[in-house]
């Protein structure tokens, strides 16, 4: 099983362009917590995670508190938790807000031009929503701002001719082009994400680093290709060729808990995904994720989530939660 693209699918990630940019020095730009602007891009949404990429030039990037990023051709600039942050040439040039550059409610895929006469940059920006009320390990195990390459990777000629195709038939209407430039738009996003793990240092912690772990990978491609099996740390850890004591600890190491944990919690994951997505009923969600009964799985749940499937089902659960 191939454990990334399952949680991106059970976490229902989407993507779209929504600048097209030519920005020349000096330039600036205030980009607010995205709960602001989601209700623009994306109604419904309570955050968005925001991705930068250069295509041309180079510009810098910051957090509030945070250290000065630069970026180049060929980088892309990700804050997956929607933080606010600068964008510019130079960060010491009055910010302007993001409002003053582009109308946020409506995509600008027609290349607009911003800023003074000097240098310039090529930038698209793209956001991404997924659900945020089921856990989500990868998003969980990312930070506020990381960076990636893309542009050395083998994928980097791909995907900016891909960008740069998928917006150009967008901006002249073309039929199916939106659809198209989502696509693209969610497969940066990927390229980007695999370009930051295979970056992190050998002695990082976290999901990622579970992931291209030998042990912790095949262990967590198991539990994600059978959530229903009656797994035991013994047989996770046969499966993996180790002891019982080395996978546990290996595991609990990276991952921030036991592997039986673990499963459970993304049992729970998939049947919230099952319960919003599709009309089946409790007793065969309750099958779906290895539960005995109906009973010991709504009792789970409601651990969980706070509230009964039911309610879950019939979107309580956002109201309830505030």
């Amino acid at each position: 099983m191939d454990v990334l693209s399952d949680v991106l699918h059970t976490i229902r990630m989407q993507g779209a362009i929504f600048l097209n940019a030519e920005c020349h020095e000096p330039w600036c730009v205030d980009v607010p917590q995205t709960s602001e602007l989601a209700r623009f891009l994306k109604p419904g949404a309570r955050s968005l995670a925001i991705c930068h990429t250069v295509l041309e030039g180079s510009c810098w990037v910051q957090l509030p508190g945070g250290e000065a990023v630069a970026l180049h051709a060929g980088d892309v600039a990700t804050m997956p938790h929607g933080d606010p942050h600068l964008i510019g040439s130079g960060l010491h040039h009055a910010p302007v807000s993001i409002d003053h550059v582009v109308k946020i409610k409506e995509p600008h895929l027609t290349p607009i031009r911003y800023g003074g006469e000097g240098d310039r940059t090529v930038l698209m920006c793209g956001w991404f929503a997924y659900e945020q009320d089921i856990p989500n390990p990868l998003v969980a195990s990312l930070p506020k701002l990381f960076c990636s390459a893309v542009g050395k990777r083998p994928s980097g000629p791909w995907i900016e001719q891909s960008l740069r195709y998928a917006v150009g038939e967008a901006a002249i209407g073309q039929p199916g082009s939106g659809a198209m430039a989502a696509k693209v738009a969610e497969s940066l996003f990927v390229e980007t994400l695999r370009g930051y793990i295979e970056s992190l240092p050998p002695r990082h912690l976290g999901w990622l680093a579970g992931l291209r772990d030998p042990q912790v990978g095949k262990c967590l491609s198991l539990i994600h290709t059978h959530p229903a099996k009656d797994w035991s740390v013994e047989s996770l850890a046969g499966e993996v060729h180790v002891s019982r004591s080395v996978l546990a600890q290996r595991f609990n190491e990276l991952v921030g808990m036991p592997p039986i944990q673990y499963l459970i919690r993304w049992r729970l994951a998939v049947a919230a995904r099952l319960l919003r997505s599709e009309r089946i009923s409790l007793g065969r969600v309750t099958e779906a994720i290895g539960y005995e009964s109906e009973a010991s799985f709504s009792r789970a749940f409601k651990k969980e989530f706070g509230v009964a499937p039911g309610q879950w089902r019939n979107g309580k659960a956002a109201a309830l939660s505030g």
